[in-house]
């Protein structure tokens, strides 16, 4: 039976703290350090690797976390998740974005249905109308060619599906599947709305409207720009929009939209990726069956995680280490350094998908909790990032945690070789070397100079950027998540936090106003 208890009340949890803390500069030094680089990886799906030398932790530490992860029951409760229980307590829901990329336990039936076979049902319907927007069979009112899809949406609906989108579009370039070219309109800011219809031929474009409410302002207020452009180029809005929603809401069966696509309720946004909230547009920019790679390699990530042997399983080690160094080590943040332009909206997806999952301050009954939970998440690609804030994570009074993503290849194949090395091996060379920095540190007498060393991270290495390794990490960090929000033995999977601003907003908007509320509103014209 599971049961769900606060990480300061497991036994398991005060062992962990009173474990012999790991010098870092001492455990990476020489062969010791080398010996740890072998030893302290585990595989992961579609050629990755997360290595974990040089974090602070050794064979003590470790059998302390597979302790805790055994006391915390973190198989048992992400079982509960794949076979469909109630674990969004906030919102009395299932957590179902796994089975949108492949069934890992039971079947589960949920509103007169099996869930498993209505995503395939969407992901076929948006294959099928993906496939006749490539081939000439639905096009413009003029019979030509749709070129350019755009996603409208916010939060979940554009931060995931913009990484993956921006992750693969040279590679697509590269490989002969890019069909068409995708924009994305988040912000309320109508400069946002205004930049991208600048950049695009809306008479041979296709928006795509995602809003599972069908009530989303910011999404709706964008739409309504996107349509009056429309409109001003003579054009039917109504045949070249199509909407990404629940079956429920106001969108579902509008004549506004060529067509409608549908979610549920147990797909929380920042985890919809993997739903036809990524399938859309990705189908459309990059042909079906390279979402469906995307989708194969998240499925095989999802598998590991299902591992009971914490040191096979990549996802839950990830999370137990990340916990130690939040709850004893007390490092409040953690930096994601994707050593691959490719990869350079990614933090930001992560951002959303960490902070508003694990940002609670109150356990899944209500409670407020003693210890803390969900870091800080910051993060931009290398090497761009070293001539950044790189400085702070060196010399700084705070130690952050980092995590590095490196490949071995690029997306291009191409390269130049300049004084002996091509930009490939310089990049690989620069993360490499921030490794060891970070962990070792260099003594120097002048102390401007002196680096004090003993900043841990890990790392997980692949091949190359392709549909199936973006799945595969995608799942990575989403399993991660997971698995710490129930050792903090909080809801990973509501997001109460957003919804306090929305409400003072539209009394803004209303000119409903008191105090300091009215006196920001007048300071900003409204």
């Amino acid at each position: 039976m599971v049961t769900w208890n606060n990480l300061d009340t497991l036994a398991s949890f005060q062992d962990l703290k009173k474990a012999d803390r790991v010098n870092l500069v001492e455990a990476m030094a020489g062969e010791n350090g080398a010996k740890r680089v072998k030893n302290y990886t585990i595989p992961m799906a579609e050629g990755f690797a997360f290595n974990y030398a040089a974090k602070q932790v050794d064979d003590n530490v470790l059998e302390a976390l597979v302790k805790l992860a055994k006391e915390a029951q973190l198989s048992e409760k992400f079982k509960a998740v794949y076979n469909g229980e109630v674990v969004n307590t906030g919102e009395n829901r299932r957590v179902l974005h796994h089975m949108t990329r492949g069934q890992l336990g039971q079947a589960v039936e949920a509103d007169g249905v099996d869930k498993r076979k209505f995503y395939v049902e969407q992901q076929e319907r948006i294959a099928d109308f993906a496939n006749k927007v490539h081939a000439g069979e639905i096009t413009n009112a003029a019979g030509e060619k749709f070129t350019t899809v755009v996603q409208i949406g916010i939060g979940g609906s554009d931060l995931g599906p913009r990484a993956i989108y921006l992750a693969l579009e040279n590679w697509a370039k590269k490989n002969n599947t890019f069909k068409m070219e995708a924009k994305f309109i988040s912000n309320v800011d109508p400069d946002d709305a205004a930049a991208v219809l600048n950049s695009i031929d809306v008479a041979h474009s296709l928006f795509v409207l995602v809003s599972k409410s069908g009530t989303t302002l910011e999404t709706l207020t964008n739409e309504s720009f996107v349509k009056d452009a429309l409109k001003n180029a003579g054009l039917d809005a109504s045949k070249h929009m199509i909407a990404v929603t629940s079956e429920t809401s106001p969108l579902a069966k509008s004549d506004d939209y060529l067509a409608a696509f549908f979610m549920d309720d147990y797909i929380g946004g920042r985890y919809s990726s993997s739903s036809a909230v990524g399938g859309a547009v990705l189908s459309l920019a990059f042909g079906p069956e390279v979402f469906a790679q995307f989708l194969e390699g998240a499925h095989e990530e999802d598998k590991l995680s299902m591992n009971e042997d914490v040191l096979q399983n990549p996802e839950m080690l990830d999370a137990l280490i990340g916990v130690y160094e939040r709850n004893v080590l007390g490092y409040p943040a953690t930096a994601v350094l994707p050593y691959s332009q490719a990869l350079n909206r990614f933090p930001a997806h992560l951002q959303q998908l960490d902070m508003e999952s694990n940002g609670k301050c109150v356990n899944r009954f209500g409670e407020r909790v003693s210890y803390p939970t969900g870091p800080i998440i910051f993060g931009e690609p290398g090497t761009n990032g070293q001539h950044s804030f790189y400085q702070l994570l060196h010399q700084g009074t705070d130690i952050v945690p980092l995590q590095f993503v490196g490949f071995k290849n690029s997306q291009i194949g191409t390269d130049v070789v300049i004084q002996g090395s091509t930009s490939q091996q310089k990049l690989c060379a620069n993360v490499a070397a921030q490794i060891v920095a970070f962990a070792c540190g260099k003594s120097d007498e002048n102390r401007n100079k002196n680096f004090e060393g003993g900043r841990p991270s890990s790392i997980i290495i692949g091949d190359q950027v392709t549909p199936k390794t973006i799945g595969a990490l995608l799942a990575h960090f989403e399993n991660k998540v997971m698995f710490q929000g129930f050792l903090w033995n909080i809801n990973s999977f509501d997001q109460e936090g957003v919804q306090l601003g929305k409400v003072l907003a539209k009394r803004v908007l209303a000119h409903e106003t008191d105090g300091a509320l009215k006196e920001f509103s007048d300071l900003l014209n409204i």
